[in-house]
């Protein structure tokens, strides 16, 4: 799972860290939380009753952060399925302690909850920021039963795709089961930094094992949130769908711009890791963050991750695309990586 540590340096210089833990899924990295730290191996809980809130998944929803509740019902999960439980627990345990979201620091107006609402939009959004699972594949490094890593590798292989900033692993019995990252913030400033303590794995001999699972399979948890078969191989043609708040709105169309029109079918090239695409145009790349497809393109390398039984479109690791508006009509929207933007959704990736 995916863990998110906030840590309260002093001279109001704030830090979250990331870990990667094993999950049940095969790709999947789960998210549980911020914790606020003194940076000394200590953490203040629970500290103000009057803002304890339940029903977090109405509260988000209310408050315009549906998007957030839906990826939180994939990677925000509690392991016994108690997700309204566990988000409580986490914002009233750990949420109450982030002095920067204080109410006194939220704007004149602000409804009540706004800041678990931000907490919690927060965490999602920094979750997005270090796809691990892919920068390992990227490097090579894929869940085996049949060979071993040393520390060198894993750790260089993460460092070069964060930008040259050290992770800790921590192993359990030699196997991987977690990757803290430490980014730091001052006043508007994210600066992603060198953990600040090593983990526990080993030097050599570090096992990295693939995650059990028969994905197949459908559940549903007392959450009410669902996990379902997906397609465990990249199909050769593809339409590209745009999911917004759990609902399809249009796709992609030949320039890769987002439409209600008829959908471009796509061709991809490569595997669930690694894959290019093109449409009738040419190739499908990134500029500036933009997407395009057409002649002269330069091939961009996307991935695929399995999502509530679906296969979504995934650019640096990250499934969150965004746009300045929703198309009807004749009216499209550049699609854009990332969640900047007015618009934020998926793309489904659908065989043809």
């Amino acid at each position: 799972m995916l863990d998110y540590w906030d840590r309260v340096v002093p001279q109001h210089l704030d830090g979250i860290e990331f870990m990667l833990l094993r999950s049940p899924r095969r790709t999947f990295v789960a998210d549980t939380g911020l914790w606020p730290d003194h940076c000394d191996a200590t953490f203040g809980q629970n500290c103000d009753s009057s803002r304890t809130y339940t029903g977090i998944s109405g509260l988000l929803s209310d408050n315009g952060a549906s998007d957030t509740l839906a990826f939180m019902k994939t990677y925000w999960v509690d392991i016994n399925g108690q997700n309204e439980q566990f988000w409580a627990h986490e914002w009233a345990t750990h949420g109450t302690c982030m002095s920067t979201l204080k109410t006194t620091c939220l704007p004149s107006g602000s409804v009540k909850g706004a800041e678990a609402v931000a907490f919690f939009q927060t965490v999602v959004k920094l979750f997005k920021t270090l796809p691990t699972y892919t920068w390992l594949a990227n490097a090579g490094i894929l869940p085996t039963n049949s060979r071993t890593f040393t520390l060198s590798q894993l750790t260089s292989a993460l460092k070069s795709a964060s930008g040259g900033f050290t992770p800790a692993l921590d192993c359990r019995s030699g196997t991987l089961n977690q990757i803290s990252c430490l980014h730091l913030f001052a006043v508007f400033t994210q600066l992603l930094a060198d953990t600040p303590e090593s983990g526990s794995c080993p030097s050599s001999g570090i096992k990295y094992p693939p995650k059990s699972g028969t994905p197949a399979t459908t559940t549903t948890t007392s959450g009410g949130g669902t996990t379902s078969g997906v397609p465990s191989s990249l199909p050769s043609k593809a339409t590209i769908r745009a999911i917004r708040s759990g609902s399809t709105v249009g796709g992609l169309l030949t320039a890769g711009t987002w439409s209600t029109q008829t959908l471009a079918t796509m061709t991809l090239s490569g595997t669930t890791s690694s894959f290019t695409m093109t449409s009738s145009r040419g190739n499908c790349g990134l500029n500036s963050g933009s997407l395009t497809c057409g002649s002269g393109v330069t091939a961009a390398t996307f991935s695929a991750v399995s999502s509530g039984g679906n296969l979504l479109l995934a650019s640096g690791g990250s499934t969150a695309f965004t746009s300045e508006g929703v198309p009807s009509g004749t009216t499209v929207y550049t699609v854009y990586t990332g969640s900047s933007r007015a618009q934020d959704y998926t793309l489904s990736i659908v065989s043809t």
